[in-house]
């Protein structure tokens, strides 16, 4: 199914706006929903790229919901998950059935997570509780306040609530208030009415500097100078040269050893990474996670096809959600940020030579009928998208930024 499928993911976030997993389906090429069998084979794709024989878990703290049939309770893509973070959403009508019945309290007790899907708002009370540890609610007019406030008064402690969709912030505060845990939309990609962020905080322009002076190939004394206006950048600098992700040989306690041990290009994409994730925006976390997946997508997408420009294309990744970040309007960003031809002209219409790879790994997010098309005329395979999307989500887990 990995051949004619495509994956795309939306994020579920906290009351706090954090990232605390994603939900994950597949989009047919020809648009066709996807039926048991499409999803079991989504189940198994993901158990075998996100979950590495040594290294277990790759993303880390995140939780998958997958939609799901009562075939998947008992097939083998299953176990090969942690079942603690690991979600299946069915319909309610399939409780209907008493071995579907017995078969998710099985997948209960051992962890997995059930989400119900359609339950009606006066049966969100005890009676699913032994099959739930979800419940996701639909809001279907303009009074979500009102309908999260009906569901909020049915909640069970033992079962978490998931809203969807959430289309504004206003609904958003007022389903954080009432209770619900977690919500699916793309509120991350609406500017939040009220922002105070405008504008580089101070640790951001001594970032910009940096990436500034590292482009002018600058020795490492005025790099070091620069890095000792903020203590932080130095702590962040030497706890990344010391992780076991970099695989520094000893332990690494000067600065000047840093630089000259990470070299001039791995230090201007980390510090990409750090101008991006140092935004004091009240919904930066899930912006700068979004920002992340997506630029390293584009660089895997892009990598084959335009040897040695990956970092580029990875640039304009992370800057594609600068604007936001930054309460800025784009082209002011790149007033302020020196950066190649190539990358502004994807930054700003999404063409140029990188442009198509930045669409792909956006369109990803959207759940957009574009990733097929997209696709297509890059000469990429469902396969290959879909390998170098959970690879971005696993490789965004582990970023010490």
């Amino acid at each position: 199914m990995h051949h004619t499928n495509f994956i795309v993911r939306e994020p579920l976030l906290d009351p706090a706006q954090r990232v605390i997993g994603y939900e994950l389906s597949w989009q047919h090429h020809d648009g066709k929903p996807a039926g048991g069998a499409h999803l079991e084979a989504l189940l198994a794709f993901v158990a075998e790229h996100v979950q590495h024989p040594e290294h277990g878990w790759l993303l880390r703290d995140k939780v998958l919901f997958l939609d799901a049939v009562p075939e998947m309770l008992s097939t083998d893509a299953l176990h090969a998950l942690p079942p603690e973070r690991t979600v299946l959403t069915l319909h309610i009508r399939t409780f209907t059935d008493p071995a579907v019945r017995t078969a998710v309290q099985a997948v209960r007790v051992g962890g997995v997570g059930v989400s119900i899907r359609g339950a009606d708002p006066k049966l969100l009370g005890r009676n699913l509780s032994p099959y739930a540890s979800y419940l996701e609610v639909q809001f279907a007019s303009q009074d979500v306040a009102a309908q999260a406030r009906s569901y909020a008064a049915a909640r069970h402690a033992a079962v978490r609530m998931v809203g969807r969709p959430v289309a504004s912030w206003a609904d958003f505060d007022a389903c954080a208030a009432l209770g619900l845990d977690a919500f699916v939309g793309k509120l991350h990609l609406t500017p939040r009415p009220g922002n105070p962020v405008k504008g580089m905080n101070a640790s951001q322009q001594v970032i910009l500097q940096l990436m500034q002076m590292v482009q002018n190939n600058e020795d490492v004394p005025r790099l070091e100078n620069v890095l000792k206006r903020d203590p932080a950048l130095i702590y962040k600098l030497l706890r990344y040269i010391n992780s076991a992700g970099f695989g520094a040989a000893r332990e690494v306690q000067s600065l000047r050893q840093a630089i000259a041990l990470m070299g001039y290009a791995p230090l201007y994409r980390w510090l990409v990474l750090l101008l991006a994730t140092a935004s004091q925006s009240g919904y930066s976390p899930v912006l700068m996670e979004t920002a992340v997946v997506r630029a390293r997508l584009a660089e895997l997408l892009a990598a084959q096809r335009l040897r040695g420009e990956g970092e580029q294309v990875f640039v304009a990744g992370m800057f594609s959600l600068l604007d936001r970040l930054l309460g800025l309007p784009m082209k002011e960003v790149l007033d302020t940020v020196p950066l190649p031809v190539e990358v502004v002209k994807a930054l700003l219409g999404r063409e140029g030579r990188y442009g198509p790879y930045l669409a792909l790994a956006e369109a990803c997010e959207l759940n957009s009928r574009l990733v097929a098309s997209l696709a297509e005329s890059l000469g990429i395979s469902p396969l290959e998208l879909n390998m170098a999307h959970l690879s971005a989500l696993s490789w965004a887990q582990s970023v010490g930024v």
